[in-house]
């Protein structure tokens, strides 16, 4: 099982914050917000890592993460996306690096308070295709949600007026082999992007989509000012304890 960590993007909601770095390098009370993911991938058994980032603070990664041993890491794989081309062309970007094994995909700004290593051990003995992450949320219309059937995810719709759950799609998704088909089946959306939702849907309308319910907490820092102090807040007041 390889991961891939994406870490792109201009990070514009987060202005003027992100107007000389990236965010994903900005602080999450006493770390770069970068660890968490890092952490979360290692902690779950997985350490073949590559991170995706882009933008012209891509080297202060190299210089923050190196080879990946702070995070008992033999090596540490990097690859650089261009251009503002979406969460799924970032994800192509990390063909060569996967292979044929299947792949934990993270977004950078996404923070857990507990482990994945149980979900990725399911996905391991699933015998093919995807698993996406949800949790429970107050304001589903500001997310993707699902709909589900038995163990299976029944539709995804960004965004809907009449949410027909509280199920929000979070930036956690499991991929057999078949993504990079997949992929180059996708079409850009209105925003000039690849979406990963169009990747999700493609598995669902094979039923072979499966789900893992966070229990616990999860953040966004990456999405507001406000977000990003939310989970800055959470974290500090846990850590402080």
């Amino acid at each position: 099982m390889k991961g891939v960590i994406l870490a792109g993007g201009l990070g514009t909601r987060l202005r003027p914050l992100t107007s000389i770095t990236n965010k994903h390098l900005l602080p999450v009370f006493d770390r770069p917000m970068i660890y968490y993911p890092i952490q979360t991938l290692v902690e779950a058994g997985i350490k073949d890592i590559m991170l995706v980032t882009g933008g012209n603070a891509a080297g202060d990664f190299l210089r923050l993460i190196g080879n990946g041993s702070d995070f008992g890491l033999k090596h540490m794989n990097y690859t650089y996306q261009k251009r503002e081309g979406g969460i799924a062309e970032a994800l192509g970007l990390c063909r060569h690096f996967v292979g044929g094994d299947r792949v934990v995909v993270m977004l950078g700004d996404n923070i857990l308070d507990g482990s994945i290593r149980k979900a990725v051990a399911d996905f391991k003995s699933q015998e093919s295709g995807a698993k996406i992450f949800l949790k429970t949320v107050a304001n589903p219309r500001e997310y993707g949600v699902a709909e589900l059937k038995g163990h299976l995810v029944k539709n995804i719709v960004e965004k809907p007026r009449n949410p027909k759950s509280h199920y929000a799609v979070i930036g956690i998704y499991m991929y057999d082999s078949e993504v990079w088909d997949i992929l180059k089946t996708l079409k850009p959306s209105g925003r000039g992007e690849l979406e990963i939702t169009d990747v999700n849907n493609a598995y669902i309308r094979a039923g072979r989509m499966t789900y893992e319910i966070v229990k616990g907490w999860w953040g966004d820092a990456g999405s507001s000012i406000e977000d990003l102090w939310r989970v800055n807040h959470y974290v500090g007041s846990k850590k402080l304890r």
